[in-house]
């Protein structure tokens, strides 16, 4: 993380409409293109680049299996946050897997 760049790390609620299905035919996330968070809602004007966060298998296999789909974006307030995915819901959470990380300020993307 940069020096400029807050950690989050707090849900965040996909506005269902907006997501990206082409994604979800290759077995990825929906991306919304608009969330809920701290009742506002953000837009996503653009996505800078995506990557995946692998682990082992909790049984003993040796496959690696994706645990989060990250995605640093641009927003409509010319924010660039990163977010991400859990393929699994983290334990007493249900239902909530999409997660703001960080928030890089306006300022340090110029």
């Amino acid at each position: 993380m940069s020096m400029s760049e807050r950690f989050v790390s707090e849900a965040i609620q996909p506005v269902t409409a907006t997501c990206d299905t082409f994604l979800m035919a290759g077995g990825g996330p929906g991306l919304p293109r608009q969330f809920l968070w701290r009742e506002r809602i953000v837009t996503i004007m653009g996505v800078k680049r995506t990557w995946r966060e692998t682990g082992k298998c909790c049984h003993g296999s040796s496959e690696m299996y994706v645990r989060k789909h990250w995605f640093e974006v641009t927003t409509d307030i010319r924010e660039t946050m990163k977010i991400y995915f859990e393929r699994q819901d983290r334990g007493g959470r249900k239902g909530q897997r999409w997660w703001l990380f960080s928030i890089a300020d306006a300022d340090a993307n110029r």
